[in-house]
């Protein structure tokens, strides 16, 4: 599902970004600045989109590096660098994103949005722009590896050291969404843990840019996203009073049905953070914007967005 006319956007990680976009009739009172999961791509979003405009609400999406049709020298597709350094490619574009915003929309409020992988990224551009934004939503994602995190981290150094670095990884997935759709009793696919709404998980099966086995390296620059999030001292360099939501899936594997979510928020809450709302979604999967209820979480989510811009 594409959304507007999709554009380039020259990131100066050397990345040529593929931006959709969607925006009101009139000037939009908000934008919201998407950041998609992993094994998938901003196209996706198009849906959210619609329903946002229709509220005054501006949305600007890029495909991450090795996602999607966005494109770089040192990123074939799976993989966010080739050099080492992919997680921090990832976030600089993401703020190359916002430049591109406050240039377009001068002074209109930017929510930065992020669905697990994205999540991820979004809370990590935190640590650098969180005076640059109104407000930040993560959703479905997951800081709480602890242990097992750091087992698989150990297996990826392994595999990089026997197969590459660029390689699928044989192992993660067997941990990951492999694990996750065990968890589903019944399971009509391998990605029923996506959604109860069988049409959306069969457009995702469907999709050529979605389902794919992740890079060694993209999996290690997911980890360190993780274990960076996963760290208090980090939250430090997060103003407290930003507006954030957090919500997460009661049924989502991803997020051991939402306590990771919760944890977060607790986290968060623990460390002053004054303006945190969070719920987790009865009967709900990991991808919220594509359950059977939707309309309802789309709905909470305007309604969080008109609280936060006036």
């Amino acid at each position: 599902m594409a959304f507007g006319e999709a554009t380039k956007l020259a990131a100066s990680s050397g990345a040529t970004l593929h931006l959709y976009s969607r925006e009101p009739a009139a000037r939009p009172r908000a934008v919201v600045q998407i950041n998609h999961g992993l094994a998938e791509h901003a196209a996706r979003y198009g849906r959210f989109a619609d329903a946002l405009a229709g509220h005054g609400i501006a949305t600007v999406a890029h495909d991450h590096r090795g996602h999607g049709r966005t494109t770089a020298p040192d990123a074939p597709a799976r993989t966010f660098s080739t050099t080492g350094d992919g997680a921090a490619k990832v976030v600089a574009d993401v703020l190359a994103v916002h430049d591109h915003l406050a240039e377009r929309w001068p002074g209109v409020p930017v929510i930065l949005f992020g669905h697990s992988m994205g999540g991820l990224i979004a809370l990590n551009a935190l640590f650098s722009a969180s005076h640059r934004v109104a407000g930040a939503a993560i959703w479905n994602a997951n800081f709480s590896a602890g242990l097992l995190g750091r087992i698989g981290q150990g297996l990826l150094a392994w595999e990089r050291f026997r197969l590459g670095s660029d390689v699928p990884s044989r192992i993660v997935p067997k941990l990951t969404f492999q694990a996750w759709a065990k968890q589903v009793p019944q399971a009509r696919t391998p990605f029923d843990w996506l959604s109860r709404d069988p049409a959306e998980v069969d457009a995702y099966v469907a999709d050529p840019f979605c389902g794919w086995d992740a890079s060694v390296s993209m999996w290690q620059d997911v980890f360190r996203m993780i274990f960076s999030g996963a760290d208090d001292t980090n939250l430090a360099h997060i103003r407290r009073d930003l507006p954030i939501s957090i919500v997460g899936g009661e049924k989502d594997p991803a997020t051991d049905g939402g306590k990771a979510t919760e944890q977060l928020a607790r986290r968060m809450r623990a460390a002053g953070f004054s303006n945190l709302t969070s719920r987790v979604y009865a009967g709900t999967r990991h991808e919220s914007l594509n359950e059977v209820n939707r309309g309802q979480v789309t709905a909470d989510f305007v309604a969080w967005v008109e609280r936060v811009v006036g």
